[in-house]
């Protein structure tokens, strides 16, 4: 059995970055598999310490070995939702660790936002938008950022209608 053990990455106030435990971060993993599954949009180190600041990140393992990251941010002045991302590194897709950083992230959105759950997948990750789509995601628009050829996907939860009782399979 695998033992998942996910981190969650915090800004301190003098603008470093540590786990919740104090233990050094694993800021330099969160940042390794954002940029291994969104090649097109790579951070720097600095601006992996800006989210932290502004956004709930995570990185999971599995015995040990980072597998995958997860960022959920508030809404802001031009989204009302909250936003769910999870990525996991190919090489470790498939064995649940997207699920566990996705429903994670999930609970700690809903606290933030009454105005729904949205997600955003790099269009040519078709795993990443075949698992935001098996969850109940939908397309709402597609954008390329500045000086970028590969579009982004925004995607919403869409919620059961009031008084209809959500089906799991």
């Amino acid at each position: 059995m695998t033992d998942l053990r996910i981190v969650r990455v915090a800004a301190s106030s003098d603008g470093r970055t540590s786990d919740l435990t104090g233990a050094p971060a694993p800021l330099a993993d969160w940042r390794l598999i954002h940029n291994a599954v969104i090649p097109t949009a790579p951070l720097s180190e600095e601006q992996v310490r800006e989210r932290a600041g502004r956004n709930l990140l995570d990185v999971a393992y599995a015995d040990g070995v980072p597998v995958g990251c997860s960022t959920v941010r508030p809404p802001d002045e031009e989204t009302p939702a909250a936003t769910v991302i999870s990525r996991i590194l190919p090489e470790h897709r498939g064995r649940g660790f997207g699920t566990a950083l996705y429903e994670r992230g999930l609970a700690h959105a809903r606290t933030l936002s009454d105005a729904g759950v949205e997600t955003v997948v790099l269009a040519t990750n078709t795993e990443g938008l075949r698992f935001a789509r098996a969850r109940g995601f939908v397309e709402i628009e597609r954008y390329v950022l500045p000086g970028d050829t590969v579009p982004f996907v925004a995607l919403r939860l869409a919620e059961p209608e009031a008084g209809t009782t959500a089906v799991s399979g």
